[in-house]
């Protein structure tokens, strides 16, 4: 399997987004640009230029016309996906740490982080499909945490009817949006949530954490479907969408630890688990540095890992990845 590097960007990746066919990825870094790609040959499509600071996430709407990302240029901004044109900035009091398109694309979620007196906010805005149509600058809803920890990451649930956020103390809470009320809150980590991903109806998502675990829960109830137990702290984990039922975990020990350790024992792997069985199947090796962001291709025929080295590695399966089968 050998990987396609990407080469766009001059300091670690944040965040990488398939689009729904899986023809584009996306790709944020610190370094205050996103750039497009193609994913089977990892040509460069272009870069959108405008954030003022490290831009830490990106979503892409599932007509691939509208992406939006957040900074920590205390902004969120909406392009147009074709000519990389700046179509909106939203201004907050704070670094935006997470972007998402709702289900049906009519709105965008953001979270944004606690800093200087300000709460951090998951803040729901409104999207104009049309992309010379006027945006809207009101937020449709602002949920705060009142007295609880900070969230850092945060998803839409099955059909928009609930957002699902992900905390600074490992605690994932599941909110009735339109009610602006906490309808449940778990503890299942005891150390900072890195990243939520989805399945792809949404019925069940996977987290990670720094306390080296990642579970898969139920979106409506919370519950704790599996539990994979790693050796390092992880930063993404994603679902294999078909032709296998594995999840893929990334992470490995913090950047300023690096510098005293060999790649090998850094971890810097992403690992391939059995989503049913929770049993490790197998590892791909490749980053220098941790692995900060993880996505599957939709057809399930590839995967990309973007790493605290800078490079974004797009694996496409071989043959026999499609035939194995665990030996129990």
């Amino acid at each position: 399997m050998r990987p396609i590097l990407l080469q766009g960007h001059t300091r670690s990746l944040t965040q990488i987004k398939y689009n729904r066919e899986g023809d584009l990825l996306f790709s944020v870094s610190k370094d205050k640009v996103a750039n497009v790609w193609y994913s089977h040959n990892g040509e460069r499509l272009g870069t959108y230029t405008g954030h003022l600071g490290s831009v830490w996430t990106i979503d892409v709407n599932d007509d691939s016309t509208l992406i939006v990302t957040g900074s920590a240029d205390n902004t969120c901004k909406l392009w147009e996906v074709r000519t990389g044109r700046c179509l909106k900035t939203w201004e907050f009091k704070t670094a935006v740490k997470r972007v998402e398109f709702s289900e049906d694309n009519s709105m965008v979620l953001c979270v944004t982080e606690e800093r200087m007196g300000y709460t951090g906010t998951v803040t729901v805005l409104r999207i104009n499909p049309d992309v010379n149509g006027v945006q809207s600058d009101e937020p449709v809803v602002q949920i705060k945490n009142e007295a609880g920890p900070k969230a850092v990451v945060a998803g839409w649930g099955p059909l928009d009817k609930h957002i699902i956020s992900g905390h600074v103390d490992g605690t994932v809470c599941l909110w009735d949006w339109k009610a602006n009320t906490k309808v449940k809150s778990i503890k299942p980590h005891e150390d900072l949530l890195t990243d939520i991903q989805f399945s792809t109806d949404r019925s069940y998502f996977i987290t990670t954490a720094k306390d080296k675990v990642a579970k898969v829960m139920d979106s409506q109830t919370l519950d704790i479907k599996k539990t994979f137990v790693t050796d390092t702290p992880l930063n993404s984990a994603s679902i294999t969408p078909k032709f296998q039922e594995f999840v893929i975990l990334g992470g490995g020990q913090d950047a300023m630890n690096v510098t005293t350790t060999s790649a090998r024992a850094g971890k810097f792997e992403s690992r391939f688990y059995h989503k049913i069985l929770e049993e490790e199947v197998g590892r791909v090796r490749g980053h220098f540095g941790p692995i900060n962001t993880i996505a599957v291709h939709p057809d399930g025929k590839s995967y990309s890992s973007g790493g605290e080295d800078g490079y974004v590695r797009v694996h496409h399966y071989d043959p026999d990845f499609f035939t194995f089968k665990l030996e129990i």
